[in-house]
């Protein structure tokens, strides 16, 4: 775990926005078409329209937090569906505490 690669992530709200949604997707999110649960996260349609932001930029954010360790990403055909990695944010956590 890089801390200061994921602080760097975490220095902007709409990726921290992201990850707070991501934490209760069926409270924030609608209900997938494909696929009738959250298991393997949120499809990047569903936050690009969250956020309002265009494609490219949540692909950029979202490249970046999955590179960070903070997303795990999993493909079902043509989409990707992404999902907290609570490990790493728990351990990313912990060492600010430890740390600070």
């Amino acid at each position: 775990m890089n801390i200061v690669e994921i602080s760097k992530v975490l220095s902007n709200k709409t990726r921290v926005a992201i990850l707070q949604w991501l934490k209760e997707p069926e409270k924030n999110f609608p209900p997938h078409q494909d696929i009738d649960h959250f298991n393997d996260g949120v499809c990047v349609g569903y936050i690009q329209d969250k956020t309002g932001l265009s494609q490219s930029t949540i692909s950029t954010y979202l490249n970046s937090m999955q590179n960070a360790h903070l997303l795990i990403p999993t493909r079902h055909g043509k989409w990707t569906y992404y999902k907290r990695n609570e490990e790493v944010i728990q351990a990313y956590v912990n060492t600010l505490k430890d740390t600070l």
